[in-house]
């Protein structure tokens, strides 16, 4: 099957990405009178419906042993929707409809307290109020240009640009959703109608310790995360004096970790985005795959030692911003159960119980580097081919040879030696006989 067959059975699956880019508080005195009324709006509203919020405590017999169940019964809110409204009318020092956005907060808080209330993993007082944000209302903004004005109260406005910013200058089209005001920082989210179009390559990614095996159709290729891992390791023989300074120093100690912690994560991060922009520089237009991984079941299966090297890996970062980039670059980005993908075997999909660095079939012969092999499969799964399959004329076609028209396959693949460092891409191409 050629690649512009393949191309003409794909479609988006979303026809609009979400995006969210950050900008500093400049207008910190309009947006204090903001946070402080609305903090005393949601306050009233928290406490008055704490007021007629009724727990139960029973205790259920379950063998010998007996537990304690909690059952949370919030008031109705279509029947005291309006009195509430009224009672903060009579505080409300804002726009009238700051007073909907309480209620409707303050319910989200009670709801979220509730059930973990419930499943014993909160006390059963009062939620505290502590850092307040403000999600502004479509109703409340109104956008002109590249920049917001937001309503604070009858002819009163707060207005925040995003003009020359870097985002304004890349992405065009943006639509701003509902801006999120708190002290230090405005956040604002952008809706991005995706163009129509498909991806001109396919590239699946087996997500390793020390490296990224891709695989792209026709070629292998291996992206280093030496230097990540380095980092992290070094981070945390740093982190881990810091605790015992921490242990004796009291608030001081406190401190210096979190400045520590802080750092360790700007530092990945800061890897991770240049690693994902330039992978999605050098592979624009493309549909990549990833592993949808758990690091939880990992750590269940592994010793000591492996567990601290699962530890210091980032997948989940690197996917999460890969993801979140993807449609800027016209790319998408899809999760695949890795299940059995280094023990199968791509040609013929016999599964082995045992593998070691080298995949080998007992059934057809096919021998490839274990995680090469994952890659494959990947590709596979993302591609929606079985390992063996008919094509239209009756012909039979395995593994990933018919998605560039291939028939024969014999031989090993030999990993190569050389690993790309950063994004200097190493190719190893397959043997065709």
């Amino acid at each position: 099957m050629s690649k512009s067959l393949r191309l003409k059975s794909f479609q988006p699956e979303e026809e609009y990405v979400y995006l969210t880019y950050s900008l500093k508080n400049n207008k910190k005195v309009k947006s204090k009178i903001l946070l402080e009324n609305y903090k005393h709006l949601l306050q009233k509203a928290l406490d008055w419906l704490w007021e007629r919020t009724k727990i139960e405590r029973k205790e259920v017999k379950k063998g010998k042993k007996i537990f304690a169940k909690v059952k949370v019964t919030l008031p109705k809110k279509k029947e005291v929707y309006k009195v509430l409204r009224d009672e903060l009318e009579k505080v409300n020092n804002l726009a009238s409809h700051y007073v909907d956005k309480a209620i409707n907060d303050a319910y989200s808080i009670l709801n979220s307290w509730r059930r973990r209330a419930e499943k014993g993993q909160a006390s059963l007082r009062k939620p505290r109020l502590r850092k307040v944000y403000v999600r502004v209302k479509s109703t409340l903004r109104k956008v002109e240009g590249e920049e917001v004005r937001i309503t604070v109260r009858p002819y009163e406005y707060v207005t925040f640009s995003w003009s020359h910013k870097w985002f304004s200058r890349r992405v065009e089209g943006l639509e701003l959703g509902e801006p999120v005001i708190k002290e230090d920082k405005v956040h604002l989210p952008f809706r991005y109608k995706l163009p129509w179009f498909t991806p001109l390559d396919f590239l699946s990614i087996d997500s390793n310790l020390y490296t990224l095996d891709a695989y792209d159709g026709e070629k292998f290729v291996t992206f280093s995360l030496k230097e990540l891992y380095s980092l992290k390791f070094g981070m945390e023989l740093k982190r881990s004096k810091i605790q015992s300074f921490a242990s004796k120093h009291g608030r001081k100690g406190k401190v210096l970790l979190r400045k520590y912690s802080h750092r360790e994560r700007n530092r990945v991060l800061d890897y991770v985005h240049k690693f994902v922009n330039k992978l999605l520089e050098t592979y624009p237009l493309t549909m990549f795959a990833v592993e949808k991984l758990n690091k939880q079941s990992m750590f269940q299966d592994a010793d000591d030692k492996l567990s601290k090297k699962v530890s210091r890996t980032v997948w989940r970062t690197i996917h999460r911003v890969l993801k979140y980039k993807a449609p800027l670059y016209g790319s998408f980005v899809k999760e695949v159960n890795p299940h059995l993908t280094s023990k199968s075997c791509p040609r013929c999909g016999w599964v082995s119980r045992k593998v070691g660095r080298i995949f080998k079939c007992e059934r057809c012969g096919f021998t490839l580097d274990r995680q090469l092999n994952a890659s494959l499969n990947i590709y596979l799964k993302m591609c929606g081919f079985p390992h063996l399959f008919l094509t239209p004329t009756g012909s039979r076609w395995v593994g990933v040879i018919p998605l560039k028209g291939r028939r024969g396959m014999n031989g090993a693949l030999p990993r190569d030696s050389g690993e790309a460092q950063g994004l200097r891409i190493g190719y190893k191409f397959m043997k065709i006989q």
